[in-house]
């Protein structure tokens, strides 16, 4: 057990590495927080809502990390194939979900560390008013769930090619199915389903829907569950694939 972490800790540190060594990892997390302070002061009704709240800025996550995490997993496992550097890795004395588990996890922490960066935005409305932190807090919590979900059907569609835009484009369009099953206008239009339960079965499968409890300041043991078990099958389907890959 102490050597799979030893493993999983040293494949993390060597992507982190890998994230600041270059201009990329400067580049996200510029355009997310200028992407997160335009959406909540401007396009967000920050001031005209009139409350102590981040309402207006949690609402735009599932919209932000559509583009943005796939932008920045898609070369987690195709980088690696394009490179030929997978078959070297998996030479190493390390089970393949050493690498796994490690490349995602220093993943998820990058992008935990673009949304804790965010900080100036709960300083400004403390700042302003009084609001409820422990809502904040559940809605960051909330929030970071969701990356990791979008992260792990990155990390999925990325062992699927050696195109890191394929890559891109393919985990777009799993997270915004994601997104719309549970989109209101979307969900409406299943009201007149002669299936009652319809709407509701079609909802359980969004991440919108089980993000909003969390704006709430409401932590619901089902959406633990789903945001766990997207990362989860995931991951458990990235194994899979790149298993096959090795045998190959």
């Amino acid at each position: 057990m102490n050597q799979a972490l030893a493993n999983i800790r040293a494949i993390g540190k060597r992507e982190l590495v890998a994230y600041f060594s270059s201009p990329v990892a400067y580049v996200f997390l510029v355009i997310f927080l200028l992407m997160n302070g335009f959406f909540t002061f401007m396009a967000g009704g920050f001031f005209p809502r009139g409350e102590a709240s981040l309402v207006s800025f949690f609402i735009w996550h599932p919209w932000l990390y559509l583009f943005l995490v796939p932008a920045v997993g898609m070369r987690l496992w195709a980088e690696e194939r394009r490179l030929g550097t997978m078959e070297l890795l998996f030479t190493m004395p390390i089970a393949p979900w050493h690498a796994l588990v490690g490349k995602f996890v220093a993943c998820w922490l990058f992008l935990g560390l673009a949304l804790v960066l965010t900080f100036p935005v709960w300083i400004t409305v403390n700042y302003l008013g009084d609001p409820d932190n422990g809502v904040i807090l559940c809605g960051y919590i909330g929030s970071f769930l969701m990356a990791g979900a979008y992260l792990a059907i990155t990390c999925m569609t990325s062992a699927m090619t050696r195109n890191q835009v394929i890559s891109f484009i393919v985990s777009v369009v799993i997270c915004l199915f994601l997104i719309l099953c549970g989109w209101p206008p979307v969900t409406d239009l299943l009201d007149s389903s002669p299936i009652p339960q319809l709407r509701e079965l079609v909802a359980s499968f969004s991440v919108m829907t089980h993000f909003d409890g969390f704006g709430k300041g409401a932590v619901f043991l089902r959406s633990l569950v789903y945001f766990g078990s997207v990362i989860g099958f995931c991951l458990f389907t990235t194994g899979v694939i790149l298993r096959t890959h090795r045998a190959g």
